[in-house]
């Protein structure tokens, strides 16, 4: 690994912090809890792929089926309550968060560009640039995915027993997870913009003379004598 700058091991250090916090969020079936105060509660948890009842029944609907356990959300058996259990607030939920963790395992591969790349190649500022764009998009897209969702998530018109449901742990780490992806973003931004301006500032003072030189070393080496 080529020496990097304070600036861009901070940035790194906020990029894989914040892959943790945003990978766990995102496979963990706790952003929605019961807060355990019911004896027998018919909503247990659910994440944004995985939910779990304890024999809950939807009255509306013209089916005797009661859930019990914990199942893929979009399990074949869930179909008649889909209605209930994908609110249009929760599938813009899974499609930003899902964004946001794209934009995570993308930056994957760029981090590992960053950390073997030398500052001295001529893709090094665009690679800086890209990963950080990457990652302030991905920061945009979960910040939209954790406010709707701390916004209705425990609202009475979801979940069954709502006053006793409380936003859990994963989702908290998401939360963190979306934060962290700001400053990693900027910072990486701001690595380029220093890097740049570096470059700019070598060019503009190297010395004219040394130009003039090897342009009269290659006229010599280049022309030829008429007889």
């Amino acid at each position: 690994m080529s020496k990097k700058s304070k600036n861009g091991l901070f940035a790194l250090g906020f990029y894989i912090a914040a892959s943790c916090f945003i990978i766990v969020s995102f496979v963990s079936p706790y952003w929605l809890v019961t807060d355990g105060k019911l004896k027998n509660p018919k909503f247990i948890k659910i994440g944004l792929w995985e939910v779990c009842f304890n024999g809950f029944e939807e009255v509306h609907h013209w089916y005797d089926t009661v859930f019990t356990g914990c199942w893929w959300i979009f399990e074949e058996e869930y179909y008649i309550i889909h209605d209930i259990l994908l609110p249009g607030f929760f599938i813009a939920t899974q499609f930003f968060f899902t964004v946001t963790m794209c934009c995570v395992l993308l930056s994957m591969f760029l981090s590992y560009l960053f950390m073997i790349k030398d500052r001295d190649d001529e893709n090094y500022v665009t690679l800086l640039v890209t990963m950080g764009t990457v990652l302030v998009i991905g920061a945009f897209s979960g910040i939209i995915s954790v406010v709707t969702f701390g916004a209705r998530g425990d609202g009475r018109d979801w979940m069954p027993n709502w006053e006793h449901n409380d936003l859990g742990w994963a989702y908290a780490l998401g939360v963190v997870g979306v934060v962290l992806l700001f400053p990693a973003g900027i910072l990486f931004l701001v690595e380029a913009r220093v890097h740049k301006y570096k470059r700019l500032h070598e060019l503009q003072s190297r010395d004219p003379s040394s130009y003039t030189m090897s342009e009269r070393k290659v006229g010599y080496s280049g022309g030829h004598t008429d007889i």
